[in-house]
């Protein structure tokens, strides 16, 4: 990485320097800059609305990037050591797809774990990809999915010798890192490529002692939220291509579904993030390491909660893990992590990231301060104190595992039909079911629905949590495929 170089953020100043300039607008947006919305103008300032503007050649295009945003594009590559990168507008789901896309065609089998983001399964849907699930074992105490084994993947490999690639997690929500150089070397002994979903791993790239990144492990393709641990706008992320990989096809597949009015507030907010991480993240992450150690121990010497770090790795199902995620299993006080997630916000005024069944998560990065930390660590404390019950009153509902009947696109383009999700056994789903987050599908469509799956999303909508993707908002109904 040149850090002189990186001290620059071409897009960034280019705006400003356009802001100088005064220039009248006769162009969109139709706020003119805020003038015409004074409400909007009001909420988000005037730095933020005169910052919202238009394509045009002194800022560049980002469907045929020449100037600004292509350098800024270069310098992005360079902090993240890979080959090439594309700034992307449409959060990570539009990255990940955008990734497989580049990949894969109708027909073509892509071998991967089932607790991957929705987006994964969406693009299926788009392509007409077949799935290959590699199973990950299931955690015996907090009951979440750990890494896929390296003897999984290649036992897929051997049993599907045409597949095209290989889609890892790194690391999972939850923190649990796969072997990802191994599987790499791997998928690429026998020519599959392999790409990584890096969504909660931007500061893999600039910290130490942490888990391998996906370019430095010599993975082709990655997703990455500079919007999560990053620091940038929310929306904004980044694709990163290894060598080998052809770019000009790659922006042609962004190109088919990125918008072709691009957020200016979005696209400078990777810019300034990307210089910020360059000359700051080792330190910042190394703070946000400390922080989130001294969280996790003092959450473990509170009792009944368990605070899991790296004494989870075994070198198989958990590799490596992100010790920046600070997730809590909350089973041992009597109470769910959406239980607890909600006392944090209703209570406490503290706003976690996520809460599932058994789970909780603090997301820790660059913005957090020891204070908040003691905060955080104390409201633990009060609940346990107030409202934790006896651990056995609380039925414990594992991970589940659906059955793949058929494609996830064929599934979603049949003929369905609408029924009480407490009489659908043995169907066949024909719609997302899913909490979010982390927005991992409990049911996608084409999977055989059991009874173990019904009592699972029924324990999970009777604790609060927020179920989304299916065509009932309340989840009574559920589609399923058309019997005859």
């Amino acid at each position: 990485m040149d850090l002189e170089k990186q001290a620059k953020a071409p897009l960034y100043e280019a705006l400003e320097n356009f802001k100088k300039r005064r220039v009248v607008p006769f162009d969109v947006p139709g706020h003119k800059r805020g003038r015409g919305n004074p409400e909007l103008a009001k909420l988000l300032g005037p730095q933020c609305v005169s910052s919202d503007v238009n394509s045009m050649k002194p800022l560049d295009n980002l469907c045929n990037p020449v100037s600004v945003i292509a350098e800024a594009e270069e310098l992005m590559a360079d902090a993240f050591g890979a080959a090439n990168s594309f700034f992307m507008v449409g959060g990570t789901t539009s990255a990940v797809q955008s990734m497989i896309l580049s990949v894969c065609k109708a027909g073509d089998k892509i071998i991967l774990p089932r607790n991957v983001h929705k987006s994964v399964i969406n693009a299926l849907i788009l392509c007409g990809a077949v799935p290959v699930y590699v199973r990950p074992k299931i955690h015996k105490v907090i009951g979440v999915a750990l890494g896929m084994e390296i003897r999984d993947v290649a036992d897929a490999i051997r049993a599907n010798p045409d597949a095209s690639a290989v889609l890892v997690n790194n690391p999972t929500y939850y923190g649990i890192c796969s072997d990802l150089k191994g599987i790499t070397e791997l998928a690429h002994s026998r020519g599959l490529k392999v790409l990584v979903d890096e969504a909660h791993g931007t500061h893999l790239y600039f910290g130490h002692d942490l888990p391998i990144s996906a370019m430095a492990a010599g993975a082709d393709m990655a997703a990455v939220s500079m919007h999560k641990s990053g620091g940038s706008l929310t929306q904004s992320s980044c694709l990163l291509l290894n060598k080998g990989i052809d770019r000009d096809h790659v922006r042609e597949i962004i190109n088919l579904t990125q918008t072709t009015s691009a957020s200016y507030l979005l696209l400078s907010s990777l810019d300034i993030s990307r210089r910020n991480l360059a000359l700051r993240g080792e330190m910042s992450f190394a703070k946000v390491m400390e922080m989130s150690e001294y969280a996790r121990d003092e959450v473990n010497s509170i009792g009944g909660y368990y605070a899991y770090g790296k004494e989870l790795i075994d070198g198989e199902a958990v590799y490596d893990f992100d010790v920046t995620k600070l997730c809590v299993y909350t089973k041992g006080i009597g109470l769910t992590g959406i239980e607890v997630y909600d006392l944090m916000r209703d209570e406490y005024d503290i706003q976690m990231e996520f809460g599932d069944i058994g789970n909780i998560m603090a997301y820790i990065s660059i913005g957090d301060r020891i204070q908040d930390i003691e905060r955080l660590v104390g409201a633990f404390e009060d609940i346990k104190r107030l409202y934790s019950k006896a651990p056995g009153d609380l039925a414990f509902v594992d991970s589940v595992e659906p059955e793949v009947v058929f494609s996830p696109q064929k599934s979603f383009y049949s003929e369905k039909e609408s029924i009480p999700i407490e009489g659908s056994a043995d169907c066949i789903c024909g719609e997302f079911v899913m909490c979010y987050p982390p927005g991992i599908p409990i049911l996608a469509p084409g999977e055989r629905i059991t009874q173990d799956i019904i009592d699972h999303i029924l324990f999970a909508r009777e604790k609060g949590c927020s179920l989304q993707g299916t065509a009932d908002p309340q989840v009574n109904q559920i589609q399923i495929l058309k019997r005859s």
